[in-house]
């Protein structure tokens, strides 16, 4: 039995990690989430640690998605006494938008004004209590997917009339105000064990909806510059916050400024992170090498506990 299952489904994006895990000798095995069943009755472990590196928007790339097959299976393997990093525990926020904005106000964040409904014809009333500009958004989403914004309170009422507003893979579709992000910038915090590991700014981010910074991203987004970012102290230990309740071993938090009134608001929890493009020129290290280092240590933890 290998020592750690990377359980991943994009073929490409994590060819940086492999080549981190074959270069600090660590013993792994893929297990590709798309050609995946288990049985239930089934006690053995493909390892007993899990990595889970399921992408939300695997549903644009798999009509028959593996996100909620994949809270299962690994819920089973945690049962049966896996380490799963990234477990069925945090899927149930990361496939969750209307939950990641609860667990941040429970953090005592500031989030942008929101309404949740599971019915279309819902949408223009809760537009009008957010007030417009207005986005509505699906709740599972991913690469930026499922986010329209609606200027007229006609042009959203039209396409609720047409059947044109964004519905996702479970039915729920928020509807939330329009924050003019200072300086067109997202503030993306990356998290490890709990804390805060590094933070980028993604510049011109107000080109686009999707943000992921990896390198594979990026090539259709040239208006967005990624650089170095050092959050206030206030914000890290938000961050940090948010990490520790809602069990996320590594992932990103986004937030941005409200140009409005100078604050914070917070509106994305990211379990899957592939770090940043070019980490060396970004940040002058590599991330994924602090990945091995915490997978490493989680090995001799459990191998000194069962001495």
């Amino acid at each position: 039995m290998a020592d750690v299952a990377v359980f991943y489904e994009h073929p490409q994006w994590f060819e940086a990690l492999f080549r981190a895990l074959d270069r600090r000798g660590v013993s792994w095995t893929p297990i590709q989430i798309q050609d995946h069943t288990f049985d239930p009755a089934d006690t053995t472990l493909p390892a007993p640690i899990v990595l889970n590196r399921l992408a939300m928007s695997s549903f644009l790339r798999q009509e028959e998605h593996a996100l909620f097959y994949s809270m299962a299976v690994l819920d089973h393997w945690q049962g049966l006494g896996a380490r799963v990093i990234n477990g069925p525990g945090v899927l149930a926020y990361d496939t969750n938008k209307a939950r990641q904005l609860s667990l941040f106000r429970a953090c005592g964040l500031d989030i942008p004004k929101t309404r949740v409904a599971h019915r279309r014809e819902d949408v223009p009333r809760l537009a009008a209590e957010v007030g417009y500009p207005v986005m509505v958004k699906v709740n599972v989403g991913g690469s930026g997917t499922g986010m329209i914004r609606y200027d007229r309170p006609e042009d959203l009422e039209e396409a609720v009339a047409d059947g044109l507003t964004p519905v996702g893979v479970d039915g729920v579709a928020l509807v939330q105000e329009y924050v003019p992000a200072r300086d067109a910038r997202v503030i993306r915090c990356e998290v490890l064990n709990g804390k805060l590991l590094y933070a980028i700014a993604l510049n011109g981010a107000g080109s686009t909806f999707d943000l992921c910074p990896a390198d594979v991203c990026m090539v259709d987004k040239p208006t967005i510059t990624i650089e170095a970012y050092t959050p206030p102290a206030e914000i890290t230990a938000a961050v940090e916050r948010i990490a520790q309740r809602a069990g996320l071993d590594v992932g990103g938090i986004e937030y941005m400024i409200d140009d409005r009134d100078g604050r914070p608001k917070f509106y994305d929890l990211n379990a899957l992170s592939n770090f940043v493009a070019k980490p060396l020129e970004v940040l002058g290290w590599d991330p994924h090498e602090n990945l091995v280092d915490y997978l490493i240590e989680l090995l001799g933890e459990r191998r000194r506990s069962a001495a």
